[in-house]
């Protein structure tokens, strides 16, 4: 166990999570004393202390510089501990490439770039470059949007065929739901119409029907859905439109067609892993030739930007299963792949299943595995998120051909643009483009789902009161 004490809450974020990325493994206990001299005391397992001084920092009212030089003290009393550098460095936010992002928009060159990643952050090479080469494709996209005046739309679906053992996003089995999809449908479009009323005149750039497992709708429901999309809101500019369909086991040739009569231009079809064991695993009810069924169906009636999704390091898989994984997705050759990384609260399980390999290692072979890949499909790296907790420091990487990159999926990670979501646990954003920067605030939709239903007057009324603010 280690024992983490700080003198101001404001440490205790950075340092947890620098401190988690070096030791994987280990219980982490946090207590905040205003009392104690140090700014921060480390207790490691092994029995070494480290004990950092506040004559030992920089003086400064900037409360981020500050959070920010004591982070890097420890991380590199940290660093010189365990023999280990970071990929990421200190970083330890989800969205490292809006921070390139920044630098690029106030002109720093790709060296300036480097250098401050790598000064102020402790990012090597590899990973500074990564990020410079996403955020460069990103802002190309971005630029063909009209961030300021538009937005992006969302609509929820939180049902799903069943709940992996993985997930943690928000949603129910269907079969608990079957007689109150259609009132949960009645407030949702009761949402969505108050919402094209509140957006209108203003340009629709991105849809992006997701969930849950959107695909779980019969294919009336589903009809009924993208009908009022289509009804009330101008999709003469939509630059993407996107269905998750999700799970095979939910998708069927009739909900496929209902999808074609509209102008969805991006769908996906999600195995997550290409082992027949690990579906099963994990809770899944279809098979890997399920996938391949899908995935041809969905090519014969004309999708023509399909994407995957694959997670590295899923309980009980191995390298080798990853390569496997990925031969079989490569004959299918979607048009994007994004490849997620397992958390360390899952990769835990690695542990209880017996396994002496660590999990930060394999999830390495398993991420560069999928990156090669990626590259022998044509497929280059278009957007780059990190979640907490990732064993082995890793991110989460979406690829894509050229012009098939999930321009919905950038805007998510560079907030520079107005999302409108619609759904239960569904999260508004509204974005500001002031002269000394981006200022977003939200409002978030109930997630439970009878109280969505409930209180659906109560969600439009919050969306609209965000939306009137000068």
């Amino acid at each position: 166990m280690i024992k983490i004490e700080s003198k101001k809450n404001k440490f205790t974020y950075n340092v947890y999570h620098v401190t988690k990325a070096f030791y994987p493994k280990e219980d982490i206990v946090q207590t905040v004393d205003e009392k104690q001299e140090p700014l921060v005391k480390i207790h490691l397992p092994e029995g070494t202390c480290f004990s950092l001084a506040p004559e030992e920092c920089v003086q400064t009212e900037d409360v981020q510089e500050e959070k920010r030089d004591v982070t890097k003290k420890v991380y590199q009393f940290l660093s010189k501990q365990t023999g280990q550098e970071l990929a990421w460095g200190m970083l330890t936010g989800v969205r490292p490439t809006k921070l390139v992002m920044q630098k690029i928009e106030q002109e720093m060159t790709k060296e300036e770039i480097f250098g401050f990643l790598k000064e102020q952050y402790c990012v090597t090479d590899k990973k500074a470059q990564i990020a410079y080469e996403i955020a460069c494709r990103e802002k190309a996209l971005l630029d063909q949007l009209d961030c300021k005046n538009g937005y992006s739309l969302y609509a929820g679906i939180p049902f799903c065929p069943s709940i992996c053992s993985y997930c943690s996003f928000s949603s129910s089995p269907i079969a608990e739901w079957k007689d109150q999809v259609d009132r949960y449908l009645d407030a949702m479009i009761k949402e969505l119409k108050a919402t094209a009323k509140l957006m209108q005149g203003k340009p629709l750039d991105t849809v992006y029907i997701g969930g849950g497992t959107p695909t779980t709708l019969e294919a009336d429901q589903l009809d009924r859905l993208l009908g009022t999309i289509r009804e009330n809101f101008d999709l003469e500019h939509v630059l993407e439109f996107t269905v998750e369909a999700g799970r095979p086991d939910s998708i069927t040739r009739e909900k496929l067609e209902v999808i074609r009569k509209y102008p969805v231009t991006r769908i996906s079809v999600n195995p997550q892993t290409m082992q027949q064991k690990t579906l099963d695993l994990v809770g899944r009810k279809h098979t890997v030739e399920d996938v391949e069924q899908i995935f041809h169906l969905a090519r014969e009636l004309g999708f023509d930007n399909i994407n995957m999704d694959l997670i590295a390091g899923l309980p009980g898989e191995d390298a080798a299963d990853m390569q496997d994984t990925l031969e079989k997705i490569e004959k299918l050759h979607p048009d994007s792949l994004t490849v997620h990384a397992l958390a360390i609260k899952r990769a835990a399980k690695f542990g209880q299943e017996g396994r002496t390999m660590d999990p930060g290692t394999e999830i390495t072979q398993m991420v560069e595995a999928a990156a090669a890949s990626a590259e022998r499909m044509g497929l280059v790296p278009y957007y780059l998120y990190r979640q907490k907790n990732i064993a082995g420091n890793f991110e989460n990487v979406g690829y894509a051909e050229q012009d098939k990159a999930g321009v919905y999926n950038i805007l998510i990670m560079e907030e520079k643009q107005a999302i409108l979501a619609c759904g239960a646990g569904a999260s508004t954003k509204r974005v500001w483009n002031l002269p000394d920067g981006y200022h977003i605030e939200r409002c978030e939709n109930v997630k439970d789902i009878k109280q969505y239903i409930a209180r659906i007057d109560e969600m439009i009324e919050r969306k609209k009161a965000l939306f009137e603010k000068d």
